[in-house]
């Protein structure tokens, strides 16, 4: 059992197979989130009576935290999932937990983060997860050691509005944007890689562009990217983005499915191959020495 320092939750682990289930969650600030005055973890939203079965919504977080899934033979690469859910809420299971057992199965150590949810129509849905996503690499980067981790190997995965947010954050992920909180802040946040799924309105028709807030530094990690074209939040976001990795010369890889729609995770969608591009990120992965 790994001993963690009191700034964080007790932590109790269950192995199930190869996979090693927290179960408890990390709080990633030692106190209230920046511009906080609550701390709550969020509720579950009533399940919507059409649609995908089997979907967790959590709204009203405050209180951001990460869930660790743990692969029984950890090879020393981490990554933080990023849920999506238009940051009115997040959703843990389809776009968290399932993508953090397959992630185990490549024995890569996975946190999903539930990142603070928009609480307020007059709040900027991805601000305050920008904030949260920037500590919490910054958290895992600085406990490495605990979680058996290599401090040049720990990446995200976001799917949706979390891959919106995550390219945000990479395009400018070492400026703070809240009070220095402790040393934790002074860490280097930045990714090693990264993996963009279906990420959420990227794309400004009116520019025929990135939106405001989105750019490709030359800095950017090497980058796996997925969308299909009969995405309704279009496709032309991540095209865009992987048009700038390759001309900063960064390692990409660009998968667009000519169906499948929108919020699969990792799940088979009937009529569509989409549920193929685990093993293509899999393989992309192991082309740059992240996973044996």
């Amino acid at each position: 059992m790994l001993h963690l320092p009191t700034r964080f939750m007790s932590l109790a682990a269950i192995f199930v197979g190869s996979i090693c289930f927290a179960a408890d969650p990390i709080d990633i600030w030692p106190a209230l989130a920046p511009g906080e005055t609550t701390r709550s973890v969020g509720q579950a939203l009533p399940p919507r009576p059409v649609g995908k079965g089997n979907v967790t919504r959590i709204a009203g977080v405050t209180r951001p935290t990460l869930q660790v899934y743990r692969p029984k033979k950890p090879n020393g690469t981490g990554v933080v999932i990023l849920p999506g859910g238009g940051f009115s809420y997040v959703v843990p299971d389809l776009e968290g937990s399932e993508a953090a057992e397959w992630l185990n199965s490549l024995g890569v150590t996975a946190f999903v983060l539930n990142y603070r949810t928009k609480n307020d129509p007059a709040q900027v849905g991805w601000r305050r997860p920008v904030q949260d996503i920037r500590r919490a690499m910054a958290v895992l980067r600085s406990q490495a050691e605990h979680w058996k981790l290599k401090p040049d190997r720990i990446g995200l995965l976001g799917f949706s509005a979390g891959g919106q947010v995550a390219a945000r954050f990479m395009s400018d992920p070492t400026t703070l944007t809240y009070d220095r909180v402790d040393s934790i802040d002074d860490v280097d946040p930045r990714p090693d890689f990264a993996m963009l799924v279906y990420p959420w309105r990227m794309y400004d028709a009116a520019t025929d562009g990135f939106v405001d807030g989105i750019n490709v530094p030359a800095t950017a990690p090497p980058t796996f990217l997925v969308h299909t074209h009969d995405d309704n939040s279009t496709a032309l976001g991540t095209v865009l983005y992987y048009m700038q990795l390759k001309k900063h010369n960064i390692a990409a890889e660009l998968h667009v499915f000519g169906n499948g729609g929108h919020g699969y995770g990792i799940r088979p969608v009937e009529g569509s191959l989409i549920s193929t591009w685990p093993s293509q990120a899999a393989n992309f992965l192991r082309s740059q020495s992240f996973v044996e």
